[in-house]
């Protein structure tokens, strides 16, 4: 799982060359901790993704920027662009089927 700041999204989001699965969460975040371990099979078990986390906390201009306003939000990018949003705890077969 990639760990995006402001710095290195242009290169690992935007240009990524794979559909990106960007988790906006925070330490804090009961849901984000139950979302973690179906981030991290996502990641293991379908490698022609590109998962990837956003600290919200750390990183307030990229949440600002993605309009996040409830965590966990996933947000999917193909090819430079967002195409799908979703917030709140899903299993892997959701977060799927959003891509």
């Amino acid at each position: 799982v990639h760990h995006i700041t402001k710095e290195n999204f242009e290169q690992e989001i935007l240009n990524s060359s794979k559909p990106v699965v960007l988790d906006f969460w925070a330490d804090w975040c009961g849901p984000c901790g139950q979302l973690n371990p179906i981030i991290e099979e996502l990641a293991a078990g379908h490698p022609e993704l590109k998962v990837a986390k956003v600290h919200v906390d750390q990183q307030r201009e990229l949440a600002r920027k993605h309009k996040v306003f409830s965590i966990p939000t996933l947000v999917i990018y193909k090819n430079g662009e967002i195409t799908a949003r979703a917030s709140g705890v899903r299993p892997v077969d959701e977060i799927l089927s959003l891509i």
